[in-house]
């Protein structure tokens, strides 16, 4: 098989598992980021991530913790093909000769350049699923959103595209995503490519065990989540903010009354949650990433 279908079939098997193994945690992310602030005297809806946990579970079901990823799961193999495979062309690009391993410094480059083309398709996926993950949380808020309840993704999309502006509406939240995506996997890829060469000894990591590749998969995950969480947390009000009544102008103004109203802290609200995500998440999807392409070479 050629280079492109080899990174087309294992980033989409990656993405899968990922995806099974990280969307509770994203959910109980999202809920946390979304809830509104209570007012003086009150308590917030959910006290910490296992409080959320509890609630989803009793007020949703455990169905309740996966709501929100038909969305992903559908379009996780156009997310993660797009995001190996324009990674892998990136590698050709900046490669000086054929065949020469590339420094850790051109893998920084090269996931840069995979996450501005997967920002395209992040955004619009994560306003439907933000949106969904949301409802619960904002129940009972003054936020007008929730004031429609979408029954699925579609039902999302077409209220957005009816409602919210047209294409332009599921665009929403678009600098953040990128603001997150391009640095954030510059480092993840950069972060994986260096572990495995610490693990090997040499440049050469054809050889790594399952185990070498699951901590340095887990590790660069989480080190993707810590660099730019608080672009996360941003593009997250923003997409789920009211449309007709809305809190925030764009992403500078969502950073500044964030800090006002809760300080530096936040922009760090869901952080445990998502960082328990990202080990296991990503652990899983660069082991089936590794060992799909592997079987296919």
């Amino acid at each position: 098989m050629g280079d492109v279908a080899k990174d087309l079939a294992a980033g989409t098997i990656g993405g899968a598992a990922q995806l099974i193994c990280g969307h509770p945690f994203d959910t109980i992310k999202v809920k946390l980021q979304s809830q509104p602030v209570p007012l003086p005297g009150q308590l917030p809806k959910y006290s910490g991530a296992f409080d959320a946990v509890k609630q989803t579970v009793a007020l949703e079901g455990p169905r309740g913790l996966y709501k929100g990823m038909g969305v992903p799961l559908a379009t996780v193999a156009a997310f993660n093909a797009v995001l190996f495979t324009v990674r892998g062309q990136m590698e050709t690009l900046v490669r000086s000769n054929p065949g020469v391993p590339l420094t850790v410094n051109q893998q920084f480059v090269c996931g840069a350049g995979a996450g501005v083309a997967v920002s395209i398709l992040a955004c619009p996926t994560e306003l439907i699923k933000c949106r969904l993950q949301a409802q619960s949380a904002l129940a009972g808020s003054e936020t007008a959103t929730v004031a429609v309840k979408y029954g699925g993704p579609m039902d999302v999309a077409r209220h957005v595209l009816k409602s919210e502006g047209g294409t332009r509406g599921l665009f929403k939240g678009l600098v953040p995503t990128m603001a997150r995506e391009i640095p954030g996997n510059a480092i993840m890829f950069g972060v994986y490519e260096a572990l495995k060469r610490k693990f090997a000894g040499s440049t050469d990591t054809s050889g790594l065990s399952r185990g070498s590749l699951i901590v340095a998969g887990g590790l660069a995950g989480a080190s993707f989540w810590f660099i730019v969480y608080p672009t996360d947390v941003i593009k997250s009000v923003i997409q789920v903010d009211d449309y007709r009544n809305p809190k925030f102008s764009g992403s500078f103004d969502a950073f500044r009354k964030i800090k006002a109203s809760q300080g530096f802290k936040g922009l760090y609200k869901g952080f445990g949650p998502a960082m328990a995500r990202s080990i296991p998440a990503n652990a899983a999807c660069f082991l089936a990433y590794e060992m799909t392409k592997s079987a296919l070479a």
